[in-house]
C-alpha cells in the first residue's frame, strides 16, 4: 500500500533570529534537516512526499530543497506534491479577521493536503530530526491500515531526555497512556530545561524518561475529513471580532487530544529511542551540524545522503 510523508514547512521560526530555520544547511553537502527525514521515510517504505509551504516561500523553498528533492525522488519513483497553507483558506461563511497576519496552525496545515492525500500518511515538522526508528515503526503501523478502522492512528513517542535543548527551555507534550500503550492524554508542558542531564520545569524535576510528542503522527486518509469538520467547529466557536481571533490557532495535537477525550480516535504510542534534535535556537545549529557529522562517522548515513537508496 502506498504511504505518504507530509512535511509541515509553512512556518518561519520566530525564535531563530528572523531567518527561515527550516532551510538552514546542516549536512556535509549543504543538506537541511528535511533531507534526512525524506531519506529515512523513503528507506522505511514511504513512496510519496507532500510539502506544505506558503505561496510566498515557494521560490526560496524550491531553490533550497524542492528542486533537488524532485530530482532525487524521480530516480527513486517517489511522487512529490506541494500543498499551500494560506491564511485565507478558511471554512465557507467565515472571513479572516482584520489585522490577522499568519495562517491558522498545524491543523490547517494538514488540511491543505485535502485532495492530495488518498493514502495513510505520516506528518512531521520540517525543522525536527526524528531518527530512523520512528519512521520504521510508523510505516509498519500504517501497513495495517484498513478502511474498516479509519480512526486507528499512531504517534511517535520520544523519550523526554532525548528531546531537550542545551540552549534554553522547550515545550513538550508529555504523554499519558493506558496499559495497551494507547494515548489517553497529552500534557502540554512549557519551559522544560536540561540541567545535568535531568529535566526541570523551574525548580521542579520531572521524569526525563517520560514519552513526549514531537508532532510526528501516523494518520489515515479519512482523518482529513475529520480535521475539516474540526476546523469548521473551531471557527464556529471563535469570536472573529475579538483580540483572540488575531492569534488563535487550530493545532493538530490539541484537536487529536479533543478527539481522544470524545473517544472518537485510538492513538497507539510507538516508543522510539532515537535522539531528536532541531534548530529551535540559533545556538542549536552548531550542535545539529556536529550531530549529523557523528551519524555519518558512525555509518548511519552515507556522505552522499541518498546514495544508499
Amino acid at each position: 500500500m502506498k504511504k505518504a510523508l507530509v512535511i509541515m514547512a509553512a512556518g518561519i521560526g520566530s525564535r531563530f533570529g528572523g531567518g527561515i530555520k527550516q532551510l538552514e544547511p546542516v549536512g556535509l553537502n549543504g543538506e537541511i534537516i528535511m533531507d534526512y527525514s525524506i531519506h529515512d521515510a523513503i528507506e522505511a517504505g514511504f513512496q510519496k512526499v507532500v510539502f506544505i509551504i506558503r505561496k510566498d516561500l515557494d521560490e526560496a523553498f524550491k531553490e533550497a530543497i524542492g528542486n533537488r528533492i524532485e530530482e532525487v525522488c524521480k530516480k527513486l519513483n517517489v511522487e512529490i506534491k506541494y500543498a499551500y497553507q494560506e491564511m485565507e483558506n478558511i471554512p465557507e461563511g467565515f472571513s479572516v479577521p482584520s489585522g490577522r497576519t499568519k495562517p491558522w496552525g498545524t491543523g490547517q496545515a494538514v488540511l491543505a493536503c485535502k485532495g492530495l492525500i488518498n493514502e495513510p500518511f505520516v506528518v512531521i515538522n520540517a525543522d525536527d530530526y526524528y531518527g530512523k526508528e520512528a519512521f520504521v515503526k510508523i510505516s509498519k503501523f500504517l501497513d495495517s491500515y484498513t478502511k474498516e478502522k479509519p480512526n486507528d492512528l499512531c504517534m511517535a513517542g520520544f523519550v523526554l531526555k532525548n528531546t531537550l535543548s542545551d540552549n534554553g527551555g522547550v515545550t513538550r507534550g508529555v504523554c499519558k497512556m493506558d496499559q495497551n500503550e494507547c494515548l489517553t492524554d497529552v500534557v502540554e508542558t512549557s519551559n522544560i530545561e536540561k540541567k545535568d542531564g535531568l529535566a526541570f520545569v523551574g525548580e521542579k524535576q520531572i521524569d526525563e524518561t517520560s514519552l513526549v510528542s514531537m508532532n510526528m503522527w501516523g494518520l489515515t486518509p479519512e482523518f482529513i475529513e475529520i480535521l475539516e469538520d474540526g476546523f469548521k467547529e473551531f471557527f464556529a466557536n471563535l469570536d472573529l471580532e475579538s483580540e483572540a481571533a488575531l492569534k488563535a490557532e487550530y493545532l493538530l495535537p490539541i484537536y487529536i487530544d479533543k478527539l481522544l477525550k470524545e473517544k472518537k480516535v485510538l492513538v497507539k504510542v510507538l516508543k522510539t529511542n532515537d535522539k531528536w534534535f532541531g534548530v529551535t535556537y540559533k545556538e542549536d545549529k552548531e550542535v545539529v551540524v556536529k550531530s549529523f557529522e557523528k551519524l555519518i562517522e558512525d555509518g548511519i548515513y552515507k556522505k552522499e545522503l541518498f546514495s544508499d537508496l
